[in-house]
């Protein structure tokens, strides 16, 4: 596939002059900002780990951007976009891509087990940030042969997902992440590699996603509730944030000398082991 077949998408003149031929503008509403800077595709395309063959499922192509680098590198690309408007322009910037399926719908309302099978694939995509939580959670619970998640996020969102127990970003976002995968931020990515520029700074992260949880949870449901009422009152000890969050006074007693532990700390200083522990004891 040579340059003169596919130009590069990812650079501002060619992303320019697409948007103005398809009379285009980023939608705020979506959350759009249109990556061009080529540098970061390879980086992305990198961070996952593309070898030919892949399967990869990336979320928001544009206009296809990011989609080309994956292309390129070999994968077998299903690409899922919610604005109406962009099938039809993909259609036209990878055309030729022979190994690139456009699905147009919401990812939070696609069947994904229907639409990627059962075989093991990755995920690639830059999100818009309003959503990247929701998105990310929804990946993650319903246990999808994923093997590596990597996306663009805003950076204070990655610093939340990579924190470790005592700091204020740790919360519960960091210890679902650290649960079912292992996150490193492996690119800094400045506002000039978009059109248009947003207004923070953006970074790549890489999620491995981890064949079995981190920690041993009895019962996953528990888990989540523990931590979510420890976070959900971040100012109160965990003991106080639990009865908040309706359990019962005896129970919580119980729980704590099962386990071992101080009811007096606060839910931000427990690890995921620690979290696990007191979930198990209740």
């Amino acid at each position: 596939m040579t340059g003169d077949i596919h130009p590069r998408i990812a650079s501002r003149e060619a992303t320019s002059h697409i948007l103005k031929a398809f009379h285009l503008r980023a939608s705020k509403r979506l959350g759009q900002n249109f990556l061009i800077d080529g540098a970061v595709v390879r980086g992305i395309v990198e961070a996952a780990g593309v070898v030919p063959g892949d399967r990869v499922l990336e979320i928001g192509p544009g206009i296809g951007t990011l989609t080309q680098g994956l292309a390129e590198a070999g994968a077998d690309v299903t690409a899922v976009e919610l604005d109406k408007k962009l099938p039809e322009v993909l259609a036209h910037t990878l055309a030729g891509y022979g190994n690139v399926r456009i699905v147009p719908g919401d990812i939070l309302k696609v069947d994904l087990a229907e639409l990627m099978g059962e075989a093991p694939f990755k995920v690639v995509a830059n999100l818009p940030y309003y959503i990247t939580t929701p998105i990310l959670m929804e990946l993650l619970e319903r246990r999808l042969p994923i093997t590596r998640l990597v996306t663009m996020v805003q950076k204070e969102v990655a610093e939340r997902m990579t924190a470790m127990p005592g700091g204020k970003d740790y919360g519960a976002l960091s210890v679902a992440v650290q649960y079912y995968t292992e996150p490193e931020i492996v690119l800094e990515v400045p506002p000039k590699s978009f059109l248009p520029a947003p207004e923070v700074d953006s970074v790549v992260i890489s999620c491995r996603v981890r064949e079995k949880p981190a920690v041993a949870a009895a019962d996953e449901r528990m888990f989540f509730r523990v931590v979510k009422a420890a976070f959900g009152q971040r100012r109160k000890t965990l003991a106080n944030a639990m009865k908040g969050a309706g359990f019962q006074k005896e129970e919580i007693a119980r729980a704590f000398e099962a386990a071992g532990l101080d009811a007096g700390r606060r839910g931000e200083t427990l690890s995921l082991q620690e979290f696990a522990v007191l979930a198990n004891a209740l």
